[in-house]
């Protein structure tokens, strides 16, 4: 897959309402959701207590925290876009966000980005990128939304 390669606000402009791509499959193992839960002091039994999830959880087994399966988005990201001439790229929101279905453990999943939209503020490009995280083998998504990158182009 190749990544589509952006150079600077027109660049971006030009790929308005456009799908960019779709990355790799990312498989999310019970170490990464355990490693997780220790960075974040999240260790709600869903996530990280195998046994018990597999007897008590209505999934019938763990699952990534929601905000791990967010967290790797700009990993995804990097897979579908290379930005090139820039001095900095800031994360700098998340709007109509939704978690839509749980991503067990072991689960692979996708990201499929649209730019919805780019403005250039003063010589920084505010881009709203829609992002859906697709999980294989499963017709509804793990998330909708759109994030928001404010890139600082030389």
């Amino acid at each position: 897959m190749s990544k589509l390669i952006i150079r600077n606000f027109e660049d971006l402009e030009a790929l308005i309402g456009k799908e960019l791509g779709v990355s790799d499959y990312h498989e999310f193992t019970q170490e990464q959701i355990n490693k997780f839960a220790d960075a974040t002091l999240d260790h709600q039994w869903i996530h990280t207590d195998v046994e018990k999830a597999k007897k008590e959880s209505p999934f019938g087994n763990t699952i990534a925290h929601g905000y791990l399966t967010l967290s790797i988005l700009p990993y995804l990201w990097t897979q579908i876009i290379e930005v090139q001439n820039l001095k900095l790229q800031v994360n700098y929101g998340i709007e109509k966000f939704k978690f839509n279905q749980p991503v067990l453990v072991n689960s692979k999943v996708r990201l499929v980005a649209k730019l919805v939209s780019a403005v250039n503020l003063r010589g920084i490009t505010r881009a709203n990128i829609g992002v859906k995280l697709e999980i294989d083998g499963n017709k509804k998504p793990a998330y909708e939304g759109e994030v928001v990158f404010l890139y600082h182009f030389n």
